[in-house]
């Protein structure tokens, strides 16, 4: 993951942080919102090829997310720990709610 020449060396892969919520109306007894989806397409990250922007990511699991039309809206945040000396991580966060 990244555009800088120092992201882009398989035998370095780079570590990402992140989180997931996914907000929902009023739910009946016994329903629940499954994260299991979102988990698995994390997890396949490390298979697929070079992705130059956490936007990207992100965009994939808000995606995900507002799929289960339980979903009202979604926040997902990607970032990179390891990419800056100088700052505790780097990355993306995107607010999305359900359109009409």
């Amino acid at each position: 993951m990244g555009l800088h020449p120092w992201e882009q060396h398989p035998e370095r892969p780079t570590r990402l942080m992140v989180n997931v919520e996914m907000f929902a109306g009023r739910l009946e007894p016994g329903e629940f919102l499954d994260y299991d989806p979102v988990r698995r397409a994390i997890r396949a990250w490390p298979g697929r090829p070079h992705t130059p922007l956490l936007e990207t990511l992100a965009e994939e699991l808000v995606a995900l997310c507002l799929s289960d039309p339980r979903v009202q809206s979604c926040r997902v945040s990607v970032a990179k720990p390891d990419i800056f000396n100088e700052a505790a991580a780097a990355g993306v966060e995107i607010y999305r709610t359900r359109t009409a």
